[in-house]
């Protein structure tokens, strides 16, 4: 049977398919209302802004979820693609199913990516992101995402948005520190960069070994003829496979929502805190209980940072000496010293306000970013273990990195039901290119659904456990190398020049979305 009419039987009836758009249209009208109400108190109880300002702000989450809808062709359709191409849920209803898994694991994901991938950024930009040179950033790095990810998915190959993303993030950076020679702020996190670049490298890796291997078990110890069945016409699996594809695409989908649904989110935070600052730069949520509780922190973290910093002579600027450290990982007495000047700027600005929302308007963006590079360094100190911290200063330090995030790297829930929307529709769009490339183009022979399970049961766990350590990883690579591993392990064989054409896709996504957001971030600097 061919592909196309393979795709057209997979969609369903007609009667499936009015049935699931019409439940996705009540999810997307009321969850639209719902990002519109919150959208719209969230402006009102902030101080007024320029009508500019509001204009910018609506390009800029249009773009930002632009970048999400194509997300949608690319890695939410490779969660649905094996139950739909094996026949277990039509696919009108599996985007629905998928769109409604994905939308939990945005719920429930902790933003840990999300301000992963914003961590590669220059610290330069991200402090300064309400400037021109901060909107310049922000629409660059989106638009060159969504280029590349259109011809891609054009093409039928299975292209990572995260690759993408990543790309772009790092051609805006190297743009910026060229633009900006002899600045340390100006320059890419390279360590970040690496630590990023790894889990996308070995991820795909992963995902080929342990599907391979995964099917190699099931071949031994499952006896089952039906599980190793290719797809015959729109006629569904056995009871008991169908429901076992059910399951993965739905652990995939919930696992994609947790991580890949993330990256966008992070840059749509950056938008809102650039354009409304007074709104979005700080975490009204926090309770008075734990605002007050917050300064208190803040007093005993300065104290544990002035135990390291002896001999240090008072910091002119700590907020440089800081941006110094960020860039250089070297840690000496000054920057203990600038770090207790930091704190106890922070809790004498905490300590006066009842809440983080008290905070008055002239002083939110300072606030924000006293506590943005305290973070930071925090982090980073963690990370490499220097200064060695005594265990009970470890703890009152970890507790004050923790409020401090608290306070400044929040996602609001309506941003992440707006991100779990734009990804629903981008899906409903693009499935079917997707679908033909998972389901037949890879391997010599059609999939079947072992290899089907397989590749997704692999694709769950991958993406789980990256989203565990904040790591961001690629449903795209770690599905196709799954299904590929499993085509090898199944002795289908692969089709290279499908193979070549995705790892040729791969190559050149970080070259190519490097150089596209570089210029566009260029042309746009000179726009704004």
């Amino acid at each position: 049977m061919n592909s196309t009419v393979l795709t057209e039987h997979a969609a369903g009836s007609p009667q499936t398919r009015l049935i699931s758009l019409g439940v996705f249209a009540v999810v997307l009208v009321a969850a639209a209302i719902y990002v519109g109400v919150q959208l719209g108190h969230d402006l009102h109880v902030a101080p007024t802004s320029p009508v500019f300002e509001y204009v910018l702000l609506g390009v800029a989450l249009t773009i930002a979820l632009a970048f999400e809808f194509v997300n949608g062709f690319h890695d939410t359709a490779n969660a649905v693609a094996t139950v739909i191409y094996t026949r277990s849920l039509p696919a009108s209803f599996a985007v629905v199913w998928s769109g409604s898994w994905n939308f939990v694991g945005v719920l429930v994901s902790s933003g840990a990516v999300a301000y992963a991938v914003l961590q590669l950024l220059p610290i330069g930009l991200v402090l300064n992101v309400g400037t021109s040179t901060g909107f310049a950033m922000v629409f660059a790095l989106l638009l060159a995402a969504i280029v590349w990810n259109l011809g891609t998915w054009y093409l039928g190959l299975p292209s990572s948005s995260s690759h993408t993303l990543i790309g772009s993030i790092i051609g805006v950076g190297l743009m910026n520190q060229m633009m900006n020679a002899g600045n340390a702020n100006a320059a890419v996190d390279w360590s970040q960069a690496l630590s990023v670049g790894k889990a996308l490298l070995f991820s795909p890796l992963i995902g080929f070994g342990l599907a391979f291997a995964l099917l190699m078990l099931l071949k031994t110890f499952v006896k089952a003829p039906e599980l190793y069945a290719e797809p015959h016409g729109d006629k569904p699996p056995p009871f008991w496979v169908r429901c076992l594809l059910i399951l993965t695409c739905t652990g995939v989908s919930f696992a994609h929502g947790s991580n890949d649904g993330q990256k966008g989110m992070g840059l749509i935070m950056l938008i809102l805190i650039g354009t409304v600052p007074g709104a979005y730069a700080l975490n009204k949520a926090v309770t008075q209980g734990e605002t007050q509780s917050f300064a208190s922190v803040a007093h005993h973290a300065s104290e544990t940072f002035a135990r390291y910093a002896v001999g240090a002579a008072p910091v002119a600027s700590p907020r440089g000496e800081i941006e110094r450290y960020i860039q250089s990982r070297q840690a000496t007495p000054a920057t203990m010293a600038a770090l207790v000047s930091l704190s106890d700027a922070i809790g004498a600005q905490v300590a006066h306000r009842p809440t983080l929302a008290d905070v008055p308007q002239h002083e939110v963006n300072n606030v924000r970013n006293d506590m943005y590079l305290t973070s930071e360094a925090l982090r980073l100190m963690e990370k490499d273990k220097k200064p060695a911290f005594t265990a009970d200063d470890s703890a009152v330090l970890g507790n004050y990195h923790a409020l401090l995030d608290k306070a400044t790297k929040f996602i609001p829930t309506w941003v992440k039901v707006a991100v779990a929307i734009a990804l629903g529709l981008g899906t409903m769009v693009g499935w079917r290119r997707i679908v033909r490339t998972v389901g037949e183009r890879i391997g010599k022979q059609h999939l079947t659904y072992a290899q089907g399970a397989s590749a997704e049961v692999v694709a769950m766990l991958t993406i789980g456990a990256a989203d565990r350590f904040g790591l961001p990883v690629s449903t795209t690579h770690v599905l196709s190398s799954g299904v590929a591993g499993s085509m090898v392990a199944n002795g289908s064989g692969l089709q290279w020049s499908t193979v070549r054409s995705m790892l040729m896709a791969w190559v050149l996504t970080l070259p190519v979305s490097i150089v596209l957001a570089a210029s566009l971030f260029w042309l746009l600097r000179h726009v704004f």
